[in-house]
């Protein structure tokens, strides 16, 4: 498995509940702009119409070695699930008030590229200076003990 882009400030953002794998739908020029890396996930989310997932905002710059045939760079893309887990996911952000977002791409075992997609609640920002002191804590702890162990 290997990493092609990471949404950084899903966990920043948002407190992550569950997790999802989802294959993506991209053109040839997409599949190779993206194998090379050139992905951008700022203020990227999934949104369920017409009973498919799609995934927006979500930029996959133009492929430097393709022609006057290049993709957009900023459309709309479909995410591949099964119909049982969109009728999931649809129940728990209805019901839950619950948010979909992108947290990584991807490529598996098999040379396919998938989306990795969570369903998370969006942080306050009381939340967010909340774990940031949690994090500083855990750091100073560290080096405490780094130079005790010394």
């Amino acid at each position: 498995m290997t990493t092609l882009a990471r949404n950084k400030k899903a966990t920043h953002d948002y407190e992550i509940i569950e997790t999802f794998e989802a294959g993506i739908s991209l053109l040839g020029t997409e599949v190779k702009s993206s194998k090379a890396g050139k992905i951008n996930f700022k203020d990227s989310f999934c949104k369920i119409e017409k009973g498919e997932l799609i995934l927006y905002n979500v930029h996959i710059s133009p492929y430097s070695g393709a022609s006057i045939f290049n993709h957009d760079p900023e459309r709309p893309r479909k995410l591949l699930l099964h119909k049982k887990e969109i009728r999931r996911l649809q129940s728990k952000v209805q019901q839950e008030g619950l948010t979909m977002i992108p947290l990584e791409i991807y490529t598996n075992n098999k040379g396919l590229i998938k989306v990795k997609i969570a369903l998370a609640k969006g942080l306050k920002k009381y939340d967010k200076r909340e774990k940031i002191a949690e994090k500083e804590y855990e750091r100073r702890i560290r080096k405490q003990q780094k130079y005790e162990n010394i």
